[in-house]
């Protein structure tokens, strides 16, 4: 066989790859909206009769539920004195409410659509991380060099942090949702605006940091999404259990919805916790970018837009997780902190790479 012969023999393999890529993209596609119908599925017909339990906690408590009055005798007479009632304040600034029984609504058939969706989820997550593994070994590199392969690589990640939480044990099903739809939306902007064809990579970015500084910053971001969707329902939620602790009425749709969901608290602490485990790695991402910036270019930083917008990034969410520990800050004021911090991230993601020229303008649209 000619050398001719073999250049296109290898270049044949890697279209026959990339085109398995798509076709594997779309099927995650495909089962990712069978799964967004298993969500709704478990939403609508968990059961009602479940919910109830913040506005149970938010009202006053009937007499058989009453703390017992305590009793003193004195001189052949008794004087009964009420406890006191104690409301007991969160960290958030909100009355202690437990978790709502789940998007399930507490029942087997609900939790049987939820169990569909899950697996169904499970399907998809492993078809997508074929399609990006399938991407990376038509052009023998990273999955990362442009905005189309980021976005089903951050997906995919996302994807993957929602089910390691919940291999972990954790009661996060209620964002399965939220996060569903909007990866759905990230893959249709990544095969619609976004696609690049399978190519090879700039010269600046033949580095052995492109694996660890670009798969930080997607883990991070992965992250960071899910901390930023359990703030945004936290905001709803909270809203929702001061209107009932002031005597209002919210309409039945966002009864039945918010019900379910987790207590403002745990939404609070969940989104909190989250933020502060990944903060170091980010930190690590832009120490990591400026190392490679100095081997790349003889300089460790030149205030380029994507750097700048990642140090902006970086002090957006120092200055939440500082606000946390500010007695003043908690509660809603940080909740809008870390939104303004992930409105920093997505920016960085999209708006430097696609909007702004630089040294880091690699989006291939």
């Amino acid at each position: 066989m000619t050398l001719a012969a073999a250049t296109d023999l290898a270049a044949a393999t890697n279209e026959h790859l990339a085109n398995l890529s798509n076709t594997l993209i779309y099927s995650a596609m495909a089962v990712y909206t069978l799964a967004f119908f298993a969500y709704i599925a478990e939403w609508l017909f968990g059961s009602r009769s479940k919910v109830g339990r913040t506005a149970a906690a938010l009202t006053a408590q009937p007499e058989a539920t009453k703390a017992p009055a305590v009793t003193v005798k004195k001189g052949g007479s008794t004087a009964v004195l009420e406890r006191p009632k104690v409301v007991v304040r969160t960290a958030a600034g909100q009355r202690d409410v437990p978790d709502g029984p789940g998007a399930h609504g507490g029942d087997e058939q609900g939790d049987l659509y939820g169990r569909i969706a899950v697996s169904l989820t499970v399907l998809a997550f492993l078809i997508e991380l074929a399609g990006v593994i399938a991407r990376a070994a038509s052009v023998e590199r990273a999955p990362w060099g442009n905005m189309y392969e980021f976005n089903i690589t951050f997906s995919t990640v996302a994807v993957g942090v929602y089910l390691g939480l919940l291999a972990l044990k954790k009661n996060v099903r209620w964002m399965g949702l939220f996060l569903i739809t909007t990866v759905l939306l990230d893959l249709g902007l990544a095969v619609t605006v976004l696609y690049t064809a399978s190519d090879q990579l700039v010269p600046a970015l033949h580095s052995y940091w492109l694996y660890i500084h670009v798969s930080t910053a997607i883990f991070c971001g992965a992250v960071f999404y899910v901390g930023a969707m359990a703030t945004l329902l936290y905001l709803f939620k909270d809203s929702y259990e001061n209107k009932l602790a002031t005597g209002g009425k919210p309409g039945k749709f966002a009864s039945s919805f918010l019900e379910r969901l987790p207590a403002s608290a745990s939404l609070d602490k969940f989104s909190y916790r989250v933020n502060a485990a990944v903060f170091p790695l980010w930190t690590f991402t832009i120490i990591a970018g400026a190392i490679w910036a100095g081997d790349a270019w003889g300089r460790y930083w030149g205030w380029d837009p994507k750097e700048t917008w990642s140090f902006i990034t970086w002090v957006a969410y120092a200055c939440y997780l500082h606000a946390r520990a500010t007695a003043g800050w908690k509660g809603r004021k940080a909740a809008y902190l870390a939104l303004l911090a992930f409105g920093c991230w997505l920016f960085n993601y999209y708006g430097v790479n696609i909007f702004v020229s630089g040294k880091h303008s690699y989006a291939g649209v």
